[in-house]
């Protein structure tokens, strides 16, 4: 069994001494975000842009896509990462919002 971790992608760079342009201060800031996630154990899946609905305005709703970063680790061992035969074999975690009814 494993425990997934779904965390909002960065929207900015990150400074760094030698890293100058927009391109490179942002895969920065995701290289310092995977590394300190990884230290905690958790193992980068991939990186996903879903619609997520909002409110807008008094009545309104849109919908809007949202960058997120899937990690996922086996309960009961913080370090142990997924075998990569299994995700090759076609068994890579699917990730499902549940619907919720609409609250007129």
């Amino acid at each position: 069994m494993q425990d997934y971790k779904v965390i909002p992608a960065p929207r900015k760079g990150l400074k760094a001494k030698g890293v100058k342009t927009p391109e490179d201060r942002f895969a920065h800031a995701l290289q310092e975000l995977i590394n300190s996630e990884a230290k905690q154990g958790w193992r980068f899946l991939r990186a996903e842009t879903l619609p997520s609905e909002e409110r807008s305005g008094f009545r309104g709703k849109k919908l809007v896509e949202r960058s997120v970063l899937v990690f996922c680790k086996d309960q009961g061992s913080a370090a142990t990462p997924v075998a990569p035969a299994a995700v090759s074999a076609g068994h890579e975690p699917v990730l499902v919002a549940p619907e919720r009814p609409d609250s007129a």
